[in-house]
């Protein structure tokens, strides 16, 4: 049966099932960045999801630092939306200083008007991955692994509160206890503050 007679039927039957709408998405043609070669450079956030004991879901906010491994933020609530993304980026911002891009899948949250207007006027660059290509967040998509395997799926949450406070303690043990074999076994704050010596022994060189 053509095209045409199948429309003609449809018409006529008056049917209501809508016309599928394409998703949302930012153009890509934009070259994205090589893996991070400082402090910095990149980087990367996506979305864990879990549930608490009393059935309050949890949406966990994770950003870290392609470099250097560190978890710079885990923000937990009901709900997150590009307004609470814009927030916290920019008190990491203010804490650390700005990356150079800032790495992500096209979920809602990340390409909202509201984000890339916020980008833009920071002077950061995106690097979005390719729809259904999450190994091109690799970094992020191992550390989400981490974080569920190594601690959401271990603890009972009894409530958002509680599950707030044991997630920044496994944060913080996560950056400044566990080493890492990606680091040459050290912890996250460990190569940090290496690689902040060096680069200042370098510069007290060249001057």
């Amino acid at each position: 049966m053509s095209t045409d007679r199948t429309h003609r039927l449809w018409r006529q039957a008056a049917l209501q099932v809508p016309r599928r709408r394409p998703r949302r998405r930012v153009a890509t043609g934009r070259p994205r960045p090589l893996p991070p070669t400082a402090r910095n450079h990149v980087w990367a956030y996506d979305f864990v999801f879990d549930r608490c004991a009393n059935g309050q879901t949890l949406k966990c906010l994770t950003i870290i630092d392609e470099w250097t491994r560190e978890c710079l933020a885990i923000d937990v609530a009901g709900g997150i939306r590009s307004g609470r993304v814009i927030e916290v980026l920019a008190q990491l911002v203010s804490i650390h200083g700005a990356p150079r891009y800032l790495r992500s899948d096209n979920g809602p949250e990340f390409v909202a008007a509201a984000i890339l207007r916020w980008l833009m006027e920071a002077r950061i660059d995106t690097a979005l991955i390719d729809p259904g290509k999450p190994w091109q967040n690799a970094t992020d998509d191992s550390f989400n692994g981490r974080f569920r395997d190594e601690h959401l799926s271990l603890q009972w949450f009894r409530n958002r509160v509680d599950a707030k406070v044991s997630i920044e303690q496994w944060r913080r043990h996560y950056n400044e206890v566990r080493p890492h074999s990606s680091l040459g076994y050290l912890t996250p704050d460990q190569f940090k503050g290496q690689h902040a010596s060096l680069t200042g022994a370098i510069g007290a060189i060249l001057q």
